[in-house]
């Protein structure tokens, strides 16, 4: 493999931007991309295991700061739910929230690390000449989240209504029971379950994937010339202060529709 700096902004870019896939059985149809499905098991592990040191630290005294600030993200998304899902909200929906927006948040901040110095003094050490930090970068990620929540959408849409009557929703949902309306009915609500994993999904993916494009776009900029460092380095901080509000906005955005989905499960049309 050539280095990176005989490499053209082409080859760079796609560098970067490959993943480090592991083929299952022959014909290589099936594959498993090893950096997401390690950086988002392993960010899990640590995000869960920095709120229960916390938890497991709490007092009823005065707080630390690192209390504080779990407090007021557990109120933030505890408030969000509430104003969405009039049921029992602490038995499921809520923490799964908390979960689905942390672990988001962990994995899209990921992106703030720099490619370049990752790649050649973390990866490179260990013999890895392809890997992707940011899990929600691949698209595999983001639907197999996506994939989850519509899942658990469909499990508690059963469990409410009954296996009868989620079947009798979707033939008499939203034009009613007449059996001239029944095709139209179930092609109108086949759709619906179709759509809200690619949205759910294609969202998140389609804004992370773009910011980490952008900064291999600033970084090619940088290499070019002191002029294209200056200009590197300005538009890069601009973009980083921006991007802190993509990576938090998407978490949200993402956690957000995930109990608004579970939401509707719970009720009829």
């Amino acid at each position: 493999m050539a280095t990176e700096g005989t490499l053209t902004a082409s080859e760079y870019i796609t560098h970067h931007l490959t993943f480090n896939t592991k083929a299952i059985g022959e014909g290589a149809f099936w594959a498993i991309n090893i950096d997401s499905l390690v950086m988002g098991v392993l960010l899990g592990i640590i995000s869960m295991a920095l709120i229960w040191m916390v938890a497991r630290k709490a007092t009823a005294g005065v707080p630390s700061k690192g209390q504080a600030f779990v407090e007021l993200m557990f109120g933030f998304i505890d408030d969000q739910v509430k104003n969405i899902f009039h049921g029992d909200r602490h038995a499921f929906i809520a923490p799964a929230a908390l979960t689905v927006f942390i672990w988001v948040l962990v994995m899209n901040s990921m992106d703030f690390l720099p490619i370049d110095v990752m790649a050649h003094f973390i990866y490179a050490p260990l013999g890895i000449h392809e890997w992707r930090s940011v899990p929600t970068s691949d698209i595999n990620t983001t639907f197999a989240l996506a994939i989850a929540v519509w899942i658990l959408m469909i499990y508690f849409g059963i469990k409410v209504k009954g296996f009868g009557g989620w079947i009798h929703e979707l033939f008499t949902a939203p034009f009613g029971s007449k059996v001239w309306v029944w095709p139209a009915n179930f092609l109108f609500n086949i759709i619906e379950y179709i759509s809200k994993p690619l949205s759910h999904s294609l969202r998140l993916f389609g804004n992370m994937y773009a910011g980490e494009v952008i900064f291999l776009l600033l970084g090619l900029l940088a290499s070019t010339s002191v002029t294209g460092v200056f200009f590197g380095a300005l538009l890069g901080a601009g973009w980083s202060i921006f991007h802190i509000l993509i990576v938090g906005l998407q978490a949200f955005v993402f956690m957000m529709l995930t109990v608004v989905y579970l939401s509707m499960a719970h009720e009829g049309h």
